[in-house]
């Protein structure tokens, strides 16, 4: 049990990579608070939990949203009394579009959510771990993070922000032991990618087949990673056994190739 008695707020919690996150913390002894904005889902995961015997609460909110952020983290000092660890990996996908047609609203919402967001549960879950002098703080970013993405550029730049993020809270906190690493999937088998797939196939007037060889050509294994992959690196961070890594980002990618 390499989280008994923890505490984590795991965000974008209800399904994919969240859900594999919240699950897995839960089984290794931590209570769990998954966030996000589709009810049915995170009550499910909650629920979840639950039957496997693990302690888990569901809350609805919008990470860009500083009142709500406020209230997740309140919630979750009520129901369990401390947050020892923060998972940011509430995140939208934005739009599939060259930078010349990208509007300012779909530019901001992607960073609103997936930057700012992450900012706004740091800002506000940080004091309660300066408290303990403990904490984990994970960011989910991406190798869109790593390297330009056309097509992209909202996500893009939003996860290269929550590279920066992570190495300045890592340099701030660490005095209180406090930890803050990056986690960058690659391509990451499942729907959201398969979405993602549809959507630049349209966009680029090419066939779905040939925009799903983008994604796995450049990888060394020649395969997308598994939800499960980034889960058991988010579980090695959160642990003791991650204790002396800091301000890193972990690229798990089967292999891609970041040039």
């Amino acid at each position: 049990m390499k989280l008994e008695g923890k505490v984590s707020i795991v965000t974008g919690g209800g399904r994919g990579i969240g859900l594999a996150i919240a699950l897995s913390f839960a089984a290794e002894g931590s209570a769990v608070v998954v966030s996000g904005t589709s009810k049915d889902a995170l009550d499910t995961a909650a629920e979840r939990i639950r039957q496997q015997g693990g302690r888990a609460l569901s809350m609805i909110a919008d990470v860009a949203d500083e009142a709500h952020v406020r209230a997740l983290v309140e919630a979750t000092i009520s129901e369990f009394g401390q947050i020892d660890i923060l998972v940011n990996n509430a995140g939208i996908a934005g739009p599939t579009a060259l930078v010349t047609d990208v509007k300012l609203e779909d530019w901001e919402r992607t960073m609103g959510v997936n930057l700012t967001g992450a900012f706004l549960c740091a800002k506000h879950a940080l004091p309660h771990m300066i408290k303990r002098r403990s904490g984990r703080i994970i960011n989910i970013t991406s190798v869109a993070g790593l390297k330009g993405y056309a097509w992209r550029s909202p996500y893009c730049a939003s996860k290269w922000g929550m590279i920066g993020l992570t190495r300045t809270i890592a340099e701030e906190a660490g005095r209180y032991d406090i930890t803050c690493n990056a986690i960058a999937p690659g391509p990451i088998s499942g729907p959201r990618i398969e979405q993602v797939i549809r959507s630049r196939a349209q966009q680029m007037n090419r066939t779905y087949e040939e925009v799903e060889s983008d994604y796995v050509g450049p990888t060394a294994l020649k395969r997308m990673a598994e939800e499960s992959d980034i889960a058991a690196m988010a579980l090695f961070l959160a642990s003791d056994e991650g204790r002396n890594l800091t301000g890193e980002t972990l690229n798990i990618s089967a292999g891609y190739k970041l040039s």
